[in-house]
């Protein structure tokens, strides 16, 4: 049947399994936008603020789901505002399918209004990118992006159709149904023996592992081999969520502001098998330093990663649960209460903040909203300070549950993301905390929570600073401040009331309490500003370059 290339792009997205499309329209779209109009009733469209909402929008659909997401963006500047969003998704393996409009072919390469060469501008930050010059070859282009967003090493795909291609008239052939993930990653047995041989011998064994386990769904597998070898384990932030809180194999988060027990576990163990995870340098601060006493395995689906930041001893690449599943049969069941024990040592030294209901401490409002929001809530951040007391106090009972920028910590990701997410899974409680700083990025998209009925709740802790680099500038930069003093005027409860949500202000535990409660029965977004010091501190902390020798704790 002859369709246009507009009615080809609404068909792949039917045929891909796509009912939900995050963007914002524009002349080098109109075609396709006038197209999604008649398939409403199968494709639902939400439009954001701005084109890096809707990108962060569709990562957090992703990561809460982990299908595909979707975004959709004009040409020219609407292409461009997504490459934040496209970089924040590529940096932590997302699944996301970017589709831009272009000026016509015959206008291409003629600096046309709005026109940008957007394959090449985001060339670095995808793993493949597609520019559609003729019709024919659409549909099938915009299948294979799907197909490479979902296959291996998961991650953001662009494709860039010129307007008069979503015009032109083609013969469609539909796909009896969407490719699936065919890729196939042989295992090394001999790889497999060897490694399993030297965690049988091991005294000290521990995993770390990533978001590579969240990706291959293999934290039930991870689990079992944790417990059937008596290995503890640590994760990346990556990694939250994968193994229950209160597993007594888990050793909390690892790296700069990882716990105190983490960092020495993995320090001081003979054997270290890192699972879906890249040694990134916010965990491996000394790269020749770190694992310096164990022999490492790494296990890993990418085989870029392989050797790439540390050196190891045995690598397994492959698909993390493939692996895994090989890997099981050949490990022996055994205890190591010595181990534990010293483990346990360490777990009693470990950090812990001061409580004081008077005021409003970080850790004790995050526990509170936790502990009302329930365990099937979906917490999003933002990046900075209340990033990491969110990894560090939330419960972390489930996979998918905790969504935040990794790799490229980008600030103003968090309220797009917990869009996507609550229109990903509107049965479950989001929760967006955020800092002063990152919210003032992007909290223009209340507007979308608004108009789409989203409740998600922020809690926003406002210290009037940039707190992570202040943190900085206290420590290693002799207190000098400079340009991290905001001390804006914002008064966010006027502010989400004039979008048209809820708002409260809140100065202590108790009162905190009892808006959180108010939030959770709300049909639309709330607001809850917690004013808190600006000398709270995120701790532990291992300074950049060093070993966990120089864990600072107070």
């Amino acid at each position: 049947m002859q369709l246009t290339g507009s009615q080809i792009f609404c068909e792949v997205l039917v045929e891909q399994g796509v009912d939900t499309l995050f963007g914002y329209p524009g002349g080098a779209v109109l075609n396709l936008y006038d197209e999604l109009y008649r398939y409403q009733d199968r494709i639902k469209h939400v439009i954001t603020a701005h084109e890096q909402g809707a990108a962060h929008a569709a990562d957090g659909y992703a990561r809460a789901t982990g299908r595909t997401g979707v975004v959709l963006a004009t040409s020219g500047p609407g292409a461009t505002n997504l490459v934040t969003g496209i970089a924040t998704a590529y940096m932590d393996s997302v699944p996301m399918v970017a589709i831009t409009g272009n000026v016509p072919t015959s206008l291409m390469g003629q600096d046309s209004f709005q026109e940008v060469y957007i394959a090449g501008i985001t060339m670095p930050i995808t793993k493949h990118n597609f520019v559609v010059y003729d019709v024919k070859d659409l549909a099938d282009t915009l299948r294979e992006a799907f197909r490479i967003a979902q296959t291996g090493r998961k991650g953001p795909v662009l494709v860039d159709i010129p307007k008069d291609v979503t015009a032109a008239l083609c013969e469609f052939t539909p796909a009896a149904a969407p490719e699936r993930d065919m890729y196939e990653s042989p295992i090394d047995m001999d790889a497999i023996a060897k490694a399993a041989e030297i965690i049988n011998n091991a005294e000290r064994p521990a995993v770390y592992f990533g978001g590579g386990v969240t990706a291959s769904g293999a934290g039930e597998e991870l689990a079992a081999l944790m417990k059937k070898a008596c290995m503890p384990a640590a994760y990346s932030l990556m990694g939250a969520g994968v193994i229950h809180c209160d597993d007594a194999l888990n050793l909390g988060m690892v790296g700069m502001h990882g716990c105190r027990t983490s960092n020495f576990a993995l320090d001081n163990c003979d054997v270290m098998v890192a699972v879906g995870t890249r040694f990134s340098d916010r965990v491996a601060l000394k790269p020749d330093a770190f694992g310096r006493r164990a022999k490492l395995i790494q296990i890993d689906l990418d085989a870029s990663e392989i050797n790439k930041n540390v050196h190891v001893d045995v690598a397994l690449e492959g698909d993390v649960k493939d692996v895994i599943c090989a890997l099981l049969p050949k490990i022996n069941n055994i205890c190591r209460d010595e181990w534990l024990t010293q483990i346990a040592e360490w777990k009693a030294e470990d950090y812990q903040p001061k409580d004081n209901d008077a005021v409003l401490k970080p850790h004790q409002v995050i526990r509170k909203a936790c502990e009302l929001a329930g365990e099937d809530s979906i917490y999003v951040t933002d990046v900075g300070q209340h990033q990491m007391w969110a990894v560090q106090y939330c419960r972390h009972v489930k996979p998918r549950k905790f969504l935040t920028s990794g790799g490229l910590g980008t600030m103003g990701y968090g309220y797009g993301a917990a869009i996507g997410a609550k229109v990903a899974k509107p049965e479950c409680p989001v929760i967006h905390f955020t800092g002063d700083g990152s919210f003032h990025m992007n909290l223009n998209e209340a507007c979308t929570a608004v108009s789409f009925g989203l409740p998600v709740i922020t809690v926003l802790f406002d210290n009037s600073v940039l707190g992570m680099v202040r943190q900085w500038q206290t420590s290693f930069y002799g207190r000098r401040y400079s340009c991290t003093n905001l001390d804006r005027k914002t008064d966010y409860v006027k502010l989400i009331e004039a979008f048209g949500g809820k708002g409260y202000s809140v100065s202590n535990l108790a009162e905190f309490e009892e808006a959180m409660k108010e939030a959770l029965k709300a049909d639309g977004p709330v607001w809850i500003h917690c004013p808190i010091s600006r000398d709270e501190k995120v701790l532990p902390m291992i300074p950049g370059g060093c070993t966990c020798d120089s864990i600072i704790m107070e």
